[in-house]
């Protein structure tokens, strides 16, 4: 298991269109992901649970994957997270 802290940046948070690059780019690997929001924690690859979230600009998320490829997943969804979600890390 690998994990990872980061704060959402960007103004509207994860929400719509953020959410669905975010969702695009965990389905991208083969293991698990989670994300966290204090005590409630939703499958990475769902555009429902991450949406039921509620992450808004500013708030500290943790994102978690379990499989073969957990590191590469978790840096490359903190990157596109840290990038407020831009073209080059999508």
């Amino acid at each position: 298991m690998f994990v990872k802290d980061v704060v959402v940046k960007n103004q509207v948070g994860l929400h719509a269109r953020p959410a669905t690059f975010f969702i695009q780019k965990a389905n991208e690997f083969k293991s698990s992901i989670w994300v966290e929001k204090e005590e409630r924690r939703v499958n990475g690859k769902s555009l429902l649970g991450v949406l039921s979230l509620g992450i808004i600009g500013g708030t500290a998320i943790r994102i978690i994957a379990d499989g073969s490829d957990e590191d590469l997943a978790v840096n490359s969804l903190v990157a596109l997270v840290e990038s407020e979600f831009s073209d080059e890390t999508r």
